[in-house]
């Protein structure tokens, strides 16, 4: 309910200030409403919106993957905490347009290249995250797996994991986040088609109520994944937690 009464004080002050500011600079819910049908009618809408989706899911899922791998890693051996933290800090700290740019002129304007720097942008965030969340483990079921003599896999799979679960949905979302920004400067440098593309397009024809369409359409599609994936992913790997009184 609170929602829906955020979402409508929303529409309200944007039609108020479309009111003052003009249609060209803000046009009106309804205007951008009428956009939005007829991109869908055409299809467009739904073309530029998969193909941005698309690179989320893979790009996403590469750096989850390789991040998830490279943070435990680390956290366990010291050796490879000391060799790659240097390059962590590098890339924690390196601007995304540059991995971008640099992405596009060594591997060409590609769908490779666009995945590949968008996952590097995400990477390492959930590297720190996974380091973290291995350094925390209890050493102490460590030692109990060992006693009753589990196999690797099934220490992993039963005594590790769901102490990292927590640590996993965390860089889930955060990685997730930024993903959503990363993956529209990419499709607005170097891609043919996508949101970013599309908004790219509408900044040159300064075409208003184009770029708010694809905007807040690519704003509600986040708004649904995190809220029916997302939060509920992270509500059920943190369920073992005592919640505060």
């Amino acid at each position: 309910m609170l929602r829906l009464l955020s979402f409508a004080l929303f529409l309200a002050i944007w039609w108020i200030a479309a009111l003052f500011v003009g249609g060209v600079k803000l046009p009106s819910p309804p205007a951008v409403l009428q956009v939005m049908m007829a991109e869908a009618a055409s299809g467009a809408l739904f073309l530029h919106l998969g193909a941005t989706l698309a690179r989320v899911v893979l790009a996403f899922v590469l750096a989850m993957s390789l991040g998830s791998a490279i943070g435990y890693l680390m956290g366990r051996v010291k050796l490879a905490d000391r060799l790659g933290d240097p390059w962590l800090i590098l890339l924690l700290n390196l601007p995304a347009l540059v991995v971008i740019v640099l992405a596009y002129i060594w591997a060409g304007l590609t769908e490779a290249a666009a995945i590949a720097a968008i996952a590097i942008n995400k990477l390492p965030t959930a590297v720190v995250t996974l380091r973290e969340g291995t350094r925390a483990l209890d050493r102490s079921l460590d030692e109990m797996a060992a006693v009753f003599a589990m196999s690797r896999w099934r220490a992993f799979r039963h005594v590790v994991l769901p102490q990292l679960a927590p640590y996993i949905a965390a860089a889930a979302r955060s990685g997730l986040s930024l993903v959503w920004k990363i993956v529209l400067v990419a499709e607005l440098l170097g891609r043919p088609n996508g949101v970013g593309f599309e908004i790219g397009v509408a900044f040159q024809l300064f075409d208003t109520p184009r770029l708010l369409a694809y905007s807040l359409t690519f704003a509600a599609v986040v708004l649904v994944i995190e809220t029916l994936l997302v939060q509920p992913f992270e509500a059920r790997s943190t369920r073992w937690r005592p919640r505060a009184a």
